[in-house]
């Protein structure tokens, strides 16, 4: 695989090489089950070797989330979390 290479270029075998991970604490105000959180985990993972997440992704601006009082707050407190 390529670095840097477009993701909806990219052959399926490449796209599940991909492998996802999730920052510690990214789930803890996730309110279902277990098992209702490893059936989420899998469809993202699934969705990143259709290329379907991609393809339906919306990109994000760092600069103006940092402007949100809320998500500071939370990246911060989470931050915090995986520091201790």
């Amino acid at each position: 695989m390529t670095k840097n290479k477009d993701p909806l270029d990219m052959t399926i075998e490449d796209r599940k090489a991909i492998k996802v991970e999730f920052a510690p604490g990214c789930f803890d105000s996730f309110e279902g089950s277990q098992e209702e959180l490893n059936d989420l985990m899998a469809e993202i993972q699934r969705m990143v070797e259709t290329g379907e997440l991609f393809e339906k992704g919306v990109a994000v601006d760092l600069d103006e989330l940092s402007e949100d009082e809320d998500f500071v707050k939370a990246v911060s407190a989470s931050a915090k979390k995986t520091l201790q």
